[in-house]
């Protein structure tokens, strides 16, 4: 039970599969599932809204990694640890995808990413998707006594080591973490293949991502911009791994508006506007190649509970339903 499968594919897991399909748009959402001002959430009757999201059909919950606060930033994510928010969010929850966005692996010894990883895979039944990424707070690495001009080859050396322990049984493994000798384990291992998403360059090439991640989250543009991206990506990846399916992802903050045809206004990395109008830009997203968007409504003016309800209700089943 507790070694690793040698012949399971990211794309199989149960997390993978609830988020991904090829030609398909699915949606998930960030905590905090709340609009608020500043930088530091409420965190309330998060976990009301967590089974509600499941209910409704959305495919993921979205946690983030974010150590320290830096006010600076406006945004401190869901306050907890992510694998401890996670943990808790798993036993209240099914079927719905955990997904984090994203790791930040410099910060973290790998050998302590991987063993929070395979334990949240497992407790939840296989529905972990891991999103890793190299950095952007620079407050955070020098508390962490890390160089952050290092941290584009720390973020390859730390997924290198990351993937070798959850993969392999009793692995011979020498890096600037540590040493293992083939005599010790990591355990337990993931439910299947634990997929792996990086976010942005991660200091790293197009061609470096597609060759050792399993998809690409990166963030909002226009539409015409992230069509680009979304065809330069697709095409990178039939270049690099030529038959394997690596979807692609981004993330969009929202204020929703009571009015169903409101235009679209620009906000923080997204947009104000009513549900018609999300809709029609989610499904250009979708004939674009973007596989899967993380909501976040930090910047709404609505109650989070109603627009999580209208967009279940009224975007998600067109969405479902479209050829």
């Amino acid at each position: 039970m507790l070694e690793a499968n040698s012949t399971a594919r990211p794309s199989e897991s149960k997390g993978f599969r609830r988020m991904f399909a090829p030609g398909r748009l699915t949606l998930g959402v960030f905590f905090p599932i709340e609009s608020f001002q500043r930088d530091e959430p409420s965190m309330r009757n998060q976990e009301h809204l967590a089974k509600r999201a499941e209910e409704l059909g959305f495919a993921a919950l979205w946690v983030r990694d974010v150590p320290l606060r830096d006010p600076s930033f406006g945004d401190v994510g869901q306050i907890y640890d992510p694998w401890v928010y996670l943990a808790w969010i798993a036993a209240q929850t099914r079927d719905i995808a955990l997904a984090t966005g994203s790791v930040v692996l410099p910060l973290r010894h790998p050998l302590h990413t991987a063993k929070a990883a395979a334990s949240v895979d497992r407790l939840s039944g296989g529905r972990l998707v891991l999103g890793v990424a190299s950095g952007d707070r620079p407050v955070e690495f020098p508390a962490f006594g890390l160089d952050i001009d290092r941290r584009g080859a720390l973020f390859r050396e730390n997924l290198a080591v990351l993937r070798t322990v959850l993969t392999q049984n009793f692995p011979r493994i020498q890096s600037s973490y540590g040493v293992m000798q083939g005599t010790a384990d990591l355990v337990p291992k993931p439910a299947g293949a634990l997929p792996i998403l990086i976010t942005g360059t991660s200091r790293q090439s197009l061609e470096w991502i597609a060759g050792h991640a399993d998809g690409w989250i990166t963030y909002p543009r226009s539409l015409a911009q992230q069509a680009e991206r979304a065809t330069q990506w697709h095409a990178t990846v039939t270049t690099v791994r030529p038959g394997v399916f690596m979807p692609f992802v981004q993330s969009l903050y929202i204020d929703l508006t009571t009015d169903p045809d409101h235009p679209a206004q620009p906000i923080h990395l997204g947009f104000r506007g009513g549900r018609n109008v999300l809709l029609q830009f989610l499904d250009a997203l979708r004939r674009a190649g973007v596989n899967h968007v993380i909501l976040n409504v930090k910047y709404g003016t609505r109650d989070a509970a109603e627009v999580i309800d209208e967009i279940g209700r009224d975007v998600l089943p067109q969405l479902n339903a479209a050829p």
